[in-house]
């Protein structure tokens, strides 16, 4: 049943092949088979069992939606009622949701069975999932690498077979990273298109929740139920909702791509240029036409991306003072003390490094230099994206410049951590949309392809990976291990 998509096991739920209660525990099974990935912070047996079995009920009444009775995962960032929402941070570990974020309400109104809560890099800041208070989660294509971050414990677990489907959040590349890096696909939808209502803010301008799935058409169902708007989120867009699985199979025939030359440079490792190319040369064959295209500013969007994210950051993480709730320091002498000791204890290192740095880009004298000229050099980058798109549907390239690296390789260069994410932070600073989806293997691990689309063309993006998965077999590869 782990193997099944979410489309077969709908089905299969229904013809009573199995029931959700059945299925809800051979994930369970498998959960406590393969902890030795550290992808859960939170296993919630009781409650998925309970909600299965509900499902059950509604099954066999011909009630329910697609996704009734279909275990998921939820990324530790979204709150969620009655359980530990830590963020992966010990300032969060005592935690408990008192409401549930927009996300998970709509995933419990479809009759989803949440299977837990997921590990990821502390306060989602990371590139590599080794941030984590819970500690670093393992790529089940190779148990010494890195899956990405900071949605790790997420791509590790679908990769893995853990999960049929799960949540992620995408701030600089943070789906569509970890995605490529497991083998999974993740797509980043639209700014405003997915609630951030209940998830725990890092930058609230670049935050956006998404599918991380093992195909295209997959990601289409789980979209179905996390986009729309919601007017408890103040950046929330009041669009209409397409049907995402209505255009899956559309033809290709004329779609125009552009290769943006800035994309192949030195950085990309040479054998991931090549699966790139290849996968493009798989559109070409089924009606696309491709061209290069340039965009001269994206050189310039990780100085403002971590300008921007740090001031971001440093104004969010400010609630997190030991007084309200999380972490409080044993005996403190004052309300000084209080502060300084709580959050001094409580944060690790990524994250009090960029709460500094964003501190001092929004401090006085330094606004104008920093926070204000990251913005400017943002319009920049946004306008790059609309004069490409304008002359093209689709954008396509890598979206790492490496394969997966092993654990602890980088974490004493945040320098070279920061640039994993070079080809998808951009991406963020205009809000545009995006996609990873599996295109190859690099000396035994997953390359991704990142498609980027114009504003709201989710859609589009989902019938574009569809159809390259419709003539390869990528995203249908599993870890050794793991069948």
């Amino acid at each position: 049943m782990h193997n099944k998509t979410l489309t077969e096991l709908a089905a299969g739920l229904r013809s009573k092949q199995f029931s959700s209660v059945e299925l809800t525990q051979t994930f369970l099974q498998r959960i406590r088979q393969h902890q030795q990935l550290n992808a859960f912070i939170t296993v919630s047996e009781e409650t998925a069992l309970q909600q299965a079995q509900a499902a059950d009920a509604a099954l066999s009444s011909s009630q329910g939606g697609v996704l009734t009775g279909i275990p998921i995962a939820q990324k530790d960032i979204f709150c969620t009622l009655g359980s530990k929402t830590s963020c992966g941070s010990k300032m969060l570990d005592n935690f408990i949701a008192p409401y549930d974020a927009t996300v998970v309400a709509n995933f419990n109104h479809a009759g989803a069975v949440m299977l837990g809560k997921l590990n990821m890099d502390e306060f989602a800041m990371g590139s590599s999932n080794e941030t984590s208070f819970y500690g670093p989660v393992r790529n089940p294509w190779d148990t010494d690498c890195v899956p990405g971050g900071s949605s790790g414990g997420s791509a590790a677990a679908v990769a893995a077979r853990l999960a049929p489907a799960v949540t992620g959040t995408d701030t600089g590349g943070s789906i569509r990273q970890p995605a490529a890096l497991c083998g999974i696909t993740g797509l980043k939808p639209t700014y405003g298109r997915v609630s951030r209502y209940g998830m725990i803010a890092y930058a609230s301008s670049l935050d956006q929740g998404g599918p991380m799935t093992r195909s295209a058409e997959d990601a289409a169902l789980l979209m179905q139920v996390m986009a729309g708007f919601d007017a408890k989120d103040s950046t929330s867009v009041e669009q209409p909702v397409p049907d995402y699985s209505a255009s899956l199979n559309d033809s290709l025939q004329g779609l125009k791509i552009g290769l943006p030359k800035e994309f192949f440079t030195a950085e990309l490792d040479s054998h991931i240029a090549a699966a790139i190319h290849a996968a493009v040369a798989e559109y070409q064959k089924l009606g696309a036409e491709v061209v290069e295209v340039s965009m001269p500013n994206l050189q310039l969007a990780i100085p403002a991306y971590y300008v921007i994210a740090s001031a971001e950051c440093s104004s969010n993480l400010s609630r997190y003072d030991g007084v309200r709730f999380g972490y409080r320091c044993q005996n403190p002498e004052d309300l000084s003390d209080l502060y300084t000791r709580s959050r001094g204890e409580a944060f690790g290192s990524e994250v009090k490094r960029r709460i500094l740095m964003g501190t001092y880009a929004l401090s006085a004298g330094y606004y104008d230099a920093y926070y204000l000229k990251a913005q400017q050099v943002r319009r920049l980058i946004s306008d790059d994206f609309k004069r490409a798109l304008a002359d093209v549907d689709v954008l396509m390239g890598p979206v790492t410049p490496s394969t997966a690296f092993r654990i602890g390789e980088k974490t004493g260069d945040p320098i070279q951590m920061y640039l994993e994410d070079i080809y998808t932070i951009a991406i963020n600073l205009a809000g545009l949309p995006a996609m990873s989806i599996p295109a190859g293997f690099v000396d035994g691990k997953p390359v991704g392809l990142q498609v980027i689309g114009n504003y709201f063309s989710e859609a589009k993006l989902l019938n574009i990976g569809h159809r390259y998965q419709q003539v390869t077999d990528w995203h249908q590869q599993v870890p050794k291990g793991f069948e």
